[in-house]
């Protein structure tokens, strides 16, 4: 089912869905209109909207993609459009992984830390979401 479908068995308008998901209404808009693919969005941007909309963010990412590209945009997503904190946290411990850092353990507990506050704390990322940067990078 489209954004749009969605958007219209919920029985509210775009502007509606922008002050309860907090997306701006161009972007909403943007999404709605084939301007910007969801996939393409950030996981913040669709996080909010599948949750203001009260499905998950797979509904509304995979009617736009074929099978074999929904994992690959997945885990896409997941690596991009996280918070400051938790971007800066992961590239620097995937630099440390390539230069073979001896801070290994440093920064493995920062971006542990940083998942957690995304995750619990601050509500941005999802358990899922959560769950899928711990198994990649810290669960070696």
């Amino acid at each position: 089912m489209s954004i749009n479908e969605i958007i219209s068995e919920k029985g509210l308008t775009k502007y509606k869905l922008a002050m309860l998901s907090g997306v701006p209404h161009a972007t909403l808009n943007d999404i709605c209109n084939g301007k910007t693919r969801i996939e393409k969005s950030s996981a913040e941007t669709v996080y909010k909207l599948s949750h203001a909309l009260g499905v998950t963010m797979e509904s509304l990412i995979e009617p736009s993609l074929d099978s074999q590209s929904v994992a690959t945009e997945r885990e896409r997503s997941y690596e991009y459009g996280l918070p400051e904190y938790l971007q800066h946290d992961l590239d620097a411990y995937k630099e440390a992984i390539h230069n073979g850092s001896s801070l290994l353990d440093c920064l493995w507990g920062e971006l542990y830390g940083s998942i957690n506050i995304a995750e619990i704390n601050d509500g941005i990322i999802t358990h899922e979401h959560a769950e899928y940067l711990r198994d990649k990078y810290l669960r070696r």
